[in-house]
C-alpha cells in the first residue's frame, strides 16, 4: 500500500497567515500540521508516499525533504492548480500504479492511528473505504446518506445534510477509483468533487464501506479548528524542563519548556509548550498555549494561542487569547503620545479591541 498527501492548495480561510505560508506547514503545538499525517502513516508501515504541493515553489520540498527522518520514500506531485480532490487522485495515477492506497489529506488531525482504518479496508475486500465523524456542522463537508451499514449517496457540502456525518480526509482505495475521477465533470464551482468520485462508485456498483472515528478529528482549515487542534494536542502533551526556569516563577501542569528557553518572574500554567530561545519576563501564560521559537514575550499575558516564531509581545495591557500571531509579528505598546492604537496589517487580517 502507498499513500498519497495533499499540500497544496491556497489556504484562504487562514489568510493572512497563508499569504506567506504553506498551511500545510503551519505549526500546532509548535510541529508543522504536515508532520503528523507523515508520522501516521510511517506508523502504519507505509513507506512510499506521494506529497501533492502547489506547482509554484519548492515550500513544502524544502521542508519535508526526502522523508528520511521518519522512514519514508517521498514522491513529490506538482498539481497545475487546485482543481479539486478528485484532480489530486487523477494526476497521481502514474505514482500510484496499480496498487491500493491511502489518501490523507494533509491538514487533517487525528487522535491514534489508522492502522485500523487500512485493516478493516483489506478484510472487508472495499473498493474504496472512507472515514466518517460526527460533526456539528455537516454543511461544510461531504456528507454521506446511510441506510443501515451502507452509504447509498454523499453530497458535496449539502445544503440539508442527511446525516451528521462528514466524509473526513482520510479514504482508502483500490485503482478503481481512477476510473472514477476519470468519468466525473466538474461541479459548478469547476472543482473535480471527491464526493462525485464516491458517489459514481456507488452508482457503479463498487463496495463502498466505512468506518467511524470514535476519537477526535479536525479538518484544520479555519483558525478556530487549529486553536481547538492544537488544544487537543497539548492535552496529552506529557511536560519536560529543558530550559530555565528562576526562582521567582511558577510553571505548573505540563508544560514543555524546550532547550536555551527562559522563564523569568513569570507564571506558566500548562497544558502549554515554550519554544527554543523564548525569553518570558514578568508575564503570564496560560493553559494551551503554544509558542514558537526565539519568542519574546515582557509584562504581558497570553492564553489560548498560537504563537509562531520570533514575535515579541511587550508591555501588553490586556491579556491576549483565542488569537493566532504570525512569524515575526510585534505587539507592543506604544510609547509614545498622544495615546493611541497603531496597526500595521496585512490583506485580510483581523484585530479585535477590548
Amino acid at each position: 500500500m502507498k499513500a498519497l498527501i495533499t499540500a497544496g492548495g491556497k489556504g484562504t480561510r487562514l489568510r493572512p497567515l497563508t499569504h506567506t505560508q504553506n498551511k500545510h506547514l503551519l505549526p500546532i503545538c509548535n510541529k508543522p500540521t504536515l508532520h503528523y499525517a507523515l508520522e501516521k502513516v510511517a506508523q502504519a508501515g507505509i513507506r512510499q508516499v506521494g506529497i501533492v504541493t502547489n506547482q509554484e515553489g519548492l515550500e513544502v520540498q524544502q521542508a519535508i525533504g526526502n522523508g528520511d527522518r521518519w522512514g519514508l520514500q517521498i514522491t513529490y506531485i506538482p498539481q497545475e492548480a487546485p482543481l479539486g480532490l478528485a484532480h489530486v487522485v487523477r494526476i497521481a495515477r502514474e505514482f500510484i500504479g496499480d496498487d491500493s492506497f491511502i489518501f490523507y489529506l494533509g491538514d487533517n488531525m487525528i487522535v491514534g492511528g489508522i492502522s485500523r482504518f487500512i485493516e478493516e479496508f483489506a478484510e472487508q475486500k472495499s473498493n474504496c473505504h472512507l472515514t466518517l465523524s460526527r460533526v456539528k456542522d455537516p454543511e461544510r463537508f461531504g456528507v454521506p446518506e446511510i441506510v443501515g451499514d451502507r452509504i447509498i449517496s454523499i453530497e458535496e457540502k449539502p445544503n440539508n445534510p442527511k446525516s451528521a456525518f462528514a466524509v473526513a480526509g482520510i479514504y482508502l482505495y483500490d485503482s478503481s477509483i481512477f476510473e472514477a475521477v476519470n468519468r466525473i465533470k466538474p461541479s459548478a464551482r469547476g472543482e473535480l468533487e471527491i464526493s462525485d468520485a464516491h458517489q459514481y462508485l456507488i452508482d457503479h456498483g463498487k463496495k463502498v464501506t466505512f468506518s467511524e472515528i470514535t476519537g477526535w478529528w479536525k479538518d484544520t482549515g479555519k483558525p478556530e479548528d487549529i486553536l481547538e487542534a492544537n488544544r487537543l494536542l497539548l492535552e496529552h502533551t506529557e511536560g519536560k524542563i529543558a530550559g530555565m526556569v528562576d526562582r521567582q516563577s511558577l510553571v505548573t501542569g505540563n508544560v514543555v519548556l524546550e532547550e536555551g528557553a527562559q522563564i523569568i518572574n513569570s507564571v506558566v500554567r500548562g497544558p502549554a509548550i515554550i519554544g527554543k530561545g523564548t525569553v518570558l519576563e514578568n508575564s503570564y501564560i496560560g493553559p494551551f498555549t503554544s509558542i514558537g521559537d526565539n519568542c519574546q514575550i515582557r509584562n504581558s499575558e497570553v492564553e489560548f494561542s498560537i504563537i509562531l516564531n520570533q514575535c515579541v509581545i511587550l508591555d501588553v495591557g490586556v491579556r491576549i487569547e483565542n488569537s493566532l500571531l504570525g512569524v515575526a509579528s510585534r505587539v507592543v505598546r506604544a510609547a509614545s503620545r498622544p495615546r493611541s492604537n497603531r496597526f500595521m496589517t496585512g490583506d485580510q487580517s483581523l484585530i479585535e479591541i477590548s
